[in-house]
């Protein structure tokens, strides 16, 4: 096998008479090299965007979520307290009620989702480390108030001057709309404090205490979810497990992935379907291989009576070439993992390529994120690696069955 290899690697580094080999193989080589690099720097990327989002959207939500299925309140019994209380994985929980409500400021109405919560709320989660305006708080000189997220900003234009209060309206349950039109909606009045930024999809928020929102939507002891936090994060499936077992089928435990189950979904489907096309594009690259084999082949002709004189076969033949091929892809995927490693220090550190270069504030970060991971590494150059090998195992069959004299292919 060392033998084999050998003579492939005299074949790749020796010059030929036909200069047009070397320039095929340095293409192809070139060619594995770029395209391995893309690959490490897209997935890398994505990886980056991925890990952002995450991070982010665990600032709001929490380690597990507890929601009825069939209702869109429940009241939690003494049993569920005591539940919760013995299982020592659990750092603290909440209760919350989440609802639609219709938002005025000024003379601008629109709807958003209204978020009661409790006032420790802060410690369940890392929201008042998203508070970009104000601060985050739930009670002001002994006054309900609220924090709101950025999307709500923008479409009401709220301003933190505690001169016009938000005015939020929801449904009267209790009122007979036929006998009194006018009591269809309750309002309530409740000053912002705070602007927090997560993601526009989290940003259509109204924080408030828990007890105006049981005032706002006429409640007692119901409430919407039940917000969990972990001690570690790795008993989340046991926990969770538990949890469906103890609160049953009327309820959904959730993890924080299957909280934004869809979101992921479609970020490893865009990681996935880059990574194909990155794949098919090598994979036409790698037809370059078969041209440079194909010349090889008929220039060394004189070689392969040589090496059939001092007792190589067909097979032993063939190997010598397909190392040959394989060779071009190893060293292009050498060269383009390393050329991608440096490219996503350089990103990481310096931030070459900004997000938007002509407004950098617009986005969460200034710079495209990269995070490089090892698993990842791996699976590109294996790819990589096996589209280079059978480039070079099928067109040697062939190539060889062609222009070498039958003779050698009957042994």
């Amino acid at each position: 096998m060392k033998l084999h290899w050998f003579i492939a690697k005299r074949y790749l580094t020796s010059p030929k008479t036909t200069h047009i080999i070397n320039i095929i193989s340095t293409i192809t080589a070139v060619s594995f090299a770029i395209g391995t690099m893309a690959l490490v720097i897209i997935i890398s990327i994505f990886n980056g965007l991925e890990s952002l989002i995450i991070k982010r959207f665990n600032s709001f939500d929490p380690d597990l979520k507890v929601i009825p299925i069939h209702a869109k309140t429940f009241v939690p019994d003494e049993n569920c307290v005591l539940t919760l209380n013995s299982i020592h994985e659990i750092d603290r929980y909440a209760f919350t009620i989440e609802d639609k409500v219709l938002v005025k400021y000024h003379d601008i109405y629109h709807p958003f989702t209204i978020k009661g919560v409790d006032l420790t709320y802060a410690d369940m989660t890392g929201l008042d480390t998203m508070v970009v305006e104000g601060r985050f708080s739930l009670m002001y000189q002994n006054q309900p108030v609220a924090v709101v997220g950025m999307g709500v900003v923008a479409h009401l234009s709220i301003g933190l001057n505690f001169v016009s209060p938000l005015k939020i309206y929801a449904p009267n349950r209790l009122a007979n709309i036929h006998n009194s039109p006018e009591q269809a909606f309750i309002m309530k009045p409740i000053y912002p404090i705070g602007i927090y930024s997560v993601d526009p999809e989290m940003d259509n928020y109204v924080i408030v205490p828990i007890q105006f929102t049981r005032e706002l939507f006429q409640y007692n002891k119901e409430v919407s979810s039940l917000e969990i936090k972990l001690k570690s994060l790795s008993d989340s499936d046991k926990i969770e497990q538990l949890l469906q077992s103890t609160f049953g089928n009327q309820f959904d435990v959730r993890n924080r992935f299957e909280q934004h189950q869809f979101l992921y979904q479609i970020m490893k489907s865009e990681k996935f379907i880059v990574f194909a096309i990155l794949l098919f594009i090598l994979l036409i690259a790698s037809f370059n291989i078969t041209a440079s084999l194909t010349m090889l082949i008929i220039e060394k002709k004189e070689d392969i009576e040589t090496l059939r004189s001092i007792g190589f076969s067909m097979k032993d033949i063939r190997k010598v070439f397909l190392f040959e091929g394989w060779l071009i892809s190893i060293i292009g995927t050498i060269s383009g993992i390393a050329l991608g490693l440096i490219f996503c220090f350089l990103q990481h550190e310096f931030g070459i390529i900004p997000m938007d270069a002509n407004n950098p504030d617009a986005f969460i970060v200034s710079a495209y994120p990269v995070e490089v991971r090892i698993l990842d590494l791996f699976i590109i150059f294996m790819s990589v690696l096996t589209i280079g090998f059978l480039s070079s195992r099928f067109p040697v069959r062939f190539i060889t069955r062609r222009y070498l004299p039958d003779r050698y292919n009957d042994l």
